[in-house]
């Protein structure tokens, strides 16, 4: 008896489906390779961001997924759990979680979720964290089912792809007015010498001293200074000069890339807070990032995701184009997970992530 093998001809280029492959890019080369396939993504998911937030206890990662068509890419820091064997992954201070390509309205992402969860757990992961971006597409159509995505707060967006004259017609009244009373007083620099970094960073650390600012806010100035000179996206320092005095009194750190404009960091001079120039350095962003062409002009939200503090109140007298600001947490070995939370003798803290870090 003999068993015949068919064999299939294929035309001339065709190209073979990829095989399924999870890998864990940790170079910038490799990190950059993945960025330019998918297209699509903010200065939060980029090698150098990661390198410049990274405390130094963490390892900055892309999760890569790659099956026929889709690819899928999750930056985290690695985090080891003192003690243990095993490790943890969070996201960046910002907006990250999953880009990707060739995921579709009807992708089924029932093989992600059980490939990546398999990976993380036979890789001593006990569970994942992670800030999602409110701009980039497709996030929960990938995350669904894989552990829980909570809605934290809302952040506040200007729709710079309308024309000028119409986001401002969406500024409260009284906000107009605080601007063009500002620009009559004020003369507006871009920030592009060492000097002028190290007066946005004065400006800053006391404005974060005036509000009592948690210390992880205290950023370094080797923080500052490595925003600045980043090559993987573009920093920009935009500086309020006082017209009666030329004092620079105020300062915004403004992060881009790929149309995305993010409102890092800012801080006004005590003595000038009456003058309110943060109000039209926004403004002057708008109208740049406007001219420019870009997408989206992120402010933020509230303190820890509120939307209902004076930090919130502020951002939504430029606009009511509100997005809801997401967060993904997922539990990949429940009984160390468990464990740990025992161990640490942890009060039940359910709005903490993960629970056993609650007391650190």
């Amino acid at each position: 008896m003999f068993t015949f093998i068919k064999k299939i001809l294929l035309a001339p280029n065709t190209i073979l489906p990829k095989k399924l492959k999870i890998e864990v890019i940790k170079n910038r080369k490799d990190w950059n390779a993945f960025l330019s396939l998918v297209g699509v993504y903010d200065t939060y998911h980029t090698y150098e961001y990661h390198i410049i937030s990274k405390s130094d206890n963490e390892t900055p990662i892309l999760l890569k997924y790659e099956d026929s068509n889709v690819l899928i890419g999750i930056p985290f820091l690695i985090r080891n759990i003192k003690g243990t064997q095993y490790k943890d992954l969070t996201s960046v201070y910002g907006y990250a979680g999953p880009i990707s390509k060739g995921v579709t309205a009807d992708f089924d992402n029932s093989t992600f979720i059980r490939k990546i969860a398999k990976f993380l757990k036979s890789n001593n992961f006990v569970s994942a964290f992670s800030r999602l971006n409110p701009f980039i597409p497709n996030q929960s159509r990938i995350l669904n089912d894989l552990g829980q995505i909570v809605t934290r707060g809302q952040v506040v967006n200007i729709d710079i792809t309308k024309n000028i004259e119409a986001q401002r017609s969406h500024y409260q009244r009284r906000l107009r007015t605080y601007i063009n009373k500002s620009r009559r007083n004020c003369e507006v620099k871009s920030g592009t010498t060492k000097k002028d970094l190290k007066e946005f960073i004065s400006i800053y650390y006391e404005n974060m001293k005036k509000v009592d600012a948690d210390g992880f806010y205290f950023f370094d100035e080797l923080y500052f200074e490595k925003l600045f000179s980043s090559k993987d996206f573009t920093t920009e320092i935009l500086l309020a000069i006082d017209k009666d005095t030329n004092k620079t009194i105020a300062g915004c750190l403004f992060m881009i890339s790929n149309g995305i404009v993010q409102y890092h960091l800012s801080g006004t001079r005590n003595a000038f807070l009456d003058k309110a120039p943060t109000k039209l350095l926004i403004d002057e962003m708008r109208i740049m990032a406007t001219n420019n062409g870009y997408s989206f002009f992120n402010l933020g939200g509230g303190i820890g995701g509120n939307f209902d503090d004076s930090l919130f109140r502020f951002k939504s007298t430029f606009s009511k184009d509100f997005k809801d600001f997401n967060l993904w947490k997922v539990i990949i070995n429940l009984d160390v997970y468990s464990a740990l939370v025992f161990k640490a003798k942890t009060i039940e803290n359910f709005e903490y992530f993960p629970m056993y870090r609650s007391n650190k």
